[in-house]
């Protein structure tokens, strides 16, 4: 009888203000995830010397950008399990479970001693932090965006899953706004030397924090209603083969979309020091400025998806990305100026944003409940760990082979790819799978 009522408790409609509430607690608890994430790739130009033999700038970076690629290897294991978890246990205890790896792996990194002090043993430990970071990111993004997408009603769902992209672009923002108070108050050489150690300590911490935020989350009642119903169990990866349609689908739509992202948020910051030649401090800068703006286009792309649909939106990217990566990268390596270079990466982020802002929900009204997070997690997480995990590796790669023009043909057939998919796939928005839970 117990069970019986807490069952029932847990099926009830939620009201504006729970779900407001949970989306809040649930997408600040991504913000921390996602800072931690990316404070690697915003300070590796910094500790990429404690972790490495002397080299050339370009061979260092290469051996950084490599090990963050490795990360994304987990990113589908964690998909896997965390997505098996999701589905199984409930959204709730999955997000706890992934910010928790995600402060293990920050913790390790802060506490590992230097190249000089422990010889190899110093990337090995950066690799095993990696990985604990890419298995919780891995899992973090499927169920996010599920629990976002479940527990937001069916006309604003875009409008609240793009959230998962705002606090996405918040905890990177967050980590070059660290970057850029210890840049204005630590030398480069006390940077190079301890200072670069100082946001994985924040990000342990921070994490500590969502924790406690995740424990006060409500469960969706999608999730809670299906709990409710006696079904026959299968294996979960089973469940998924039956819809593999749906899993080619987001295969498709994230290949140009994640490595479009990545070229133009994590990579623009060492491109345009690399490549451009302008200084660190100033690419800092250019990369903040475009994100904070890039960040505050989520919702607005999420709710115009409420209102036109998903679909024309995608397009919109796909045609504009295919037309326009390769000149705005090729005239973004011989700019001369900051404003310059700072139009030109906002004019790719406004394009980008018809991916970023509604790919989460697009996801997630493919698949049913009773897969929906390892359905949107693992083909996701494989996706990226390809195309979006390599992207510095790839463009680091046909740079130091002179041909650094290659890269941006790459991304523009990629995300040329993706745009076949977006003009032959259904518009999620009118025949979504959450409406049918």
């Amino acid at each position: 009888m117990e069970a019986s009522a807490t069952l029932s408790v847990a099926a009830a409609p939620r009201t504006t203000s729970q779900r407001v509430k949970s989306i809040f607690s649930g997408s600040i608890g991504n913000l921390v995830e996602w800072y931690d994430w990316y404070v690697y790739a915003a300070f590796s130009l910094y500790f990429a010397k404690a972790f490495f033999p002397q080299g050339d700038q370009t061979a260092q970076l290469l051996n950084t950008a490599a090990i963050f690629a490795v990360g994304f290897l987990m990113r589908p294991v964690g998909g896997w399990l965390m997505g098996i978890y999701a589905d199984r246990k409930g959204r709730k205890a999955a997000l706890l479970g992934s910010v928790l790896l995600m402060c293990f792996g920050s913790l390790l990194i802060a506490l590992t001693p230097s190249y000089e002090t422990i010889g190899v043993a110093a990337p090995i430990l950066l690799v095993v932090a990696r990985l604990l970071q890419g298995l919780s990111v891995g899992g973090e993004y499927g169920t996010s965006a599920t629990y976002l997408s479940e527990m937001a009603t069916s006309d604003k769902r875009g409008f609240f899953a793009s959230f998962q992209y705002v606090t996405l672009i918040s905890g990177q923002l967050i980590a070059l706004a660290v970057l850029i108070v210890l840049q204005q108050t630590l030398s480069v050489e006390q940077l190079e030397s301890w200072g670069w150690r100082i946001p994985f300590l924040i990000g342990a911490l921070c994490a500590v924090v969502a924790m406690l935020l995740r424990r006060g989350m409500e469960e969706t009642e999608s999730f809670s209603k299906k709990q409710d119903k006696a079904v026959p169990k299968e294996s979960l990866l089973r469940t998924l083969l039956r819809h593999p349609k749906a899993v080619l689908t987001v295969v498709g739509l994230t290949m140009g979309g994640t490595l479009a992202f990545y070229t133009y948020t994590t990579y623009m910051q060492k491109y345009l020091v690399n490549s451009v030649g302008m200084s660190k401090a100033d690419s800092t800068m250019i990369s903040a400025a475009t994100l904070f703006l890039f960040m505050l286009l989520q919702p607005i792309v999420g709710a115009l998806s409420d209102k036109i649909g998903r679909r024309p939106i995608l397009i919109a990217f796909g045609v504009l990305g295919t037309l326009c990566t390769y000149p705005i990268l090729s005239t973004l390596q011989s700019i001369q100026t900051w404003w310059g270079a700072f139009f030109l990466i906002m004019a790719a982020l406004v394009i980008v944003s018809g991916y970023t802002a509604i790919n989460a929900v697009v996801k997630a009204e493919l698949f049913p409940t009773e897969i929906r997070a390892l359905g949107v997690g693992l083909p996701y997480a494989l996706t990226v760990s390809i195309f979006g995990g390599t992207a510095e590796y790839v463009a680091l790669w046909f740079k130091s082979v002179g041909l650094e023009s290659g890269f941006y043909w790459y991304v523009t057939a990629c995300i040329g790819c993706s745009l076949l998919v977006y003009l032959f796939m259904k518009d999620t928005r009118d025949h979504s799978l959450i409406d049918r839970d």
